[in-house]
């Protein structure tokens, strides 16, 4: 497959769906929707006295742009407080919108959307499930839907 969006990396990542599920005690939850494509995605955090992310599951239902994404926060997330998240989302959309270098570790395998660069379209697919965190923890600990 030749098309930029949809490399080996990428769909790699779809697959290996790394925090998919549901968290077996959760702080806070978060979910965002795209009313464009239909994506969405909740998602779990379970979070220290620092309020820094010890665990994130997500449960999504997108394309693979979303599922990849979800994947790398799943692996990636762990010690993540809100200003890193907002700071992550910002690298990103730097990145898709201004073309900008891709997030520093541990979240430089967004670099491998550089190939929605191009694609507008796809750029909030990409974004959904940082989106989806960041609106748990704008929520009160403990508000669960």
């Amino acid at each position: 497959m030749s098309d930029p969006l949809y490399r080996k990396e990428i769909l790699r990542l779809a697959a290996d769906a790394h925090g998919a599920g549901q968290l077996d005690r959760a702080d806070m939850a978060g979910a965002a929707y795209n009313p464009t494509c239909g994506d969405k995605i909740g998602v779990e955090l379970a979070l220290d006295a620092d309020r820094r992310i010890v665990a994130m599951a997500h449960e999504t239902k997108a394309c693979v742009l979303t599922q990849a994404s979800a994947s790398i926060l799943g692996e990636r997330l762990k010690g993540a407080s809100r200003a890193n998240v907002e700071k992550l989302a910002n690298a990103v959309a730097a990145m898709l919108i201004k073309n900008e270098p891709a997030p520093a570790p541990p979240f430089d395998p967004y670099t491998v959307f550089r190939g929605a660069v191009t694609h507008r379209n796809r750029h909030r697919c990409v974004l959904l499930p940082i989106e989806a965190v960041l609106d748990a923890f704008d929520k009160e600990p403990n508000q669960l839907p």
